[in-house]
């Protein structure tokens, strides 16, 4: 009994014996289809990375692409030298500024941001000459239109010939003869602040004035230029449009002139009407002498035989000065 006990029992632990063996033979088995599988897995990718690598590769090499455009006007070198200027107290030196400020224009156009918005490359490019001033060149521009009588030279400098034989001029950094819509614009907005603080001492301020008062005169300068623009035409003169909008927008920097004039002396002593038009009458007839010479020096000395008088057409440029000047004034809120 025993031995056939210990038979049966020999017999049960075999046959126990064979089941974990079978058992752990198909775990390995199913472990290593396992790996197999995940050996196998990455294989089934492998068609679609180069793929994304390819898209990836255009994204780096596309200069419009938000992320690369991004990093291409980011750079960190240019951050580094300005924060280097602005620690090292170089902000006053007006030539590292205008450096810094060239070569971030310059990347700005060449990383494609530029090209994004049709015409705003060309734009800009045509309205870069107009703004390559300095310091120097707004102190003694800003002399010329408020006291032109003493100055004597009025001709522009000639930088050269372009290929297609027109005349270049030099740039209003290096003549102070040259046009420039820097002291315009900037005037402009400064006369249209005025314009807001005259309304807001006198409690008629409303947020419709900035809008109103800049419309007015944007309308009035705009026909102005037409009409010049149409005498120059009958007098077969070519001109530069952008020429005209800068020699018509010195005015605002006479307007600046008489309102802060009407606004301090109305503030201090209660005759900001008399102040603001004896102010005036100076400053219109700065501007009108001003555009007179300016004129004069931008019309050929042999226009068309048919069109109209050189000289008539020169006094009515200048003229108009005063009639616009008068029309933009806001001095119904002066004390």
């Amino acid at each position: 009994g025993y031995s056939s006990g210990g038979y049966g029992g020999g017999g049960g632990g075999n046959a126990y014996s064979n089941f974990n063996n079978n058992n752990n033979n198909s775990s390995d088995n199913f472990f290593m289809g396992q790996q197999q599988q995940q050996q196998q897995q990455p294989n089934t990718f492998q068609p679609h990375q180069p793929q994304q690598q390819q898209q990836q590769q255009r994204q780096n090499s596309n200069p419009n692409a938000m992320n690369g455009g991004m990093n291409n006007f980011f750079n960190p070198a240019m951050a580094m030298a300005a924060a280097n200027a602005v620690a090292g107290g170089k902000m006053g030196d007006n030539t590292v500024m205008m450096n810094m400020a060239e070569s971030m224009g310059k990347q700005f156009l060449e990383t494609g941001w530029a090209k994004a918005v049709p015409g705003l490359e060309r734009t800009m490019l045509g309205l870069r000459p107009y703004f390559a001033v300095d310091n120097v060149y707004v102190k003694r521009k800003m002399m010329k239109v408020l006291f032109p009588f003493v100055f004597r030279e009025w001709a522009r400098q000639e930088a050269g010939a372009t290929a297609d034989g027109k005349v270049s001029y030099a740039l209003p950094q290096h003549d102070d003869n040259a046009p420039d819509l820097y002291i315009p614009v900037m005037s402009l907005l400064t006369y249209v602040l005025l314009c807001a603080l005259c309304y807001g001492t006198a409690g008629k301020f409303d947020p419709e004035v900035l809008p109103d008062v800049t419309t007015k005169c944007l309308g009035f300068q705009l026909l102005e230029v037409i009409a010049i623009r149409i005498g120059f035409y009958l007098m077969e003169a070519p001109v530069p449009i952008l020429d005209l909008f800068c020699y018509t927008g010195y005015k605002y920097l006479g307007l600046v002139i008489n309102m802060f004039s009407g606004i301090t002396v109305g503030h201090l002593l209660g005759y900001g009407h008399r102040a603001y038009y004896f102010t005036y009458l100076w400053t219109a007839t700065a501007v009108s002498y001003f555009i007179l010479k300016v004129m004069a020096n931008s019309i050929p000395r042999i226009t068309s035989a048919v069109g109209p008088k050189r000289q008539f057409m020169v006094l009515g440029f200048a003229a108009s000065q005063f009639a616009t000047c008068w029309f933009v004034s806001q001095t119904k809120f002066l004390e």
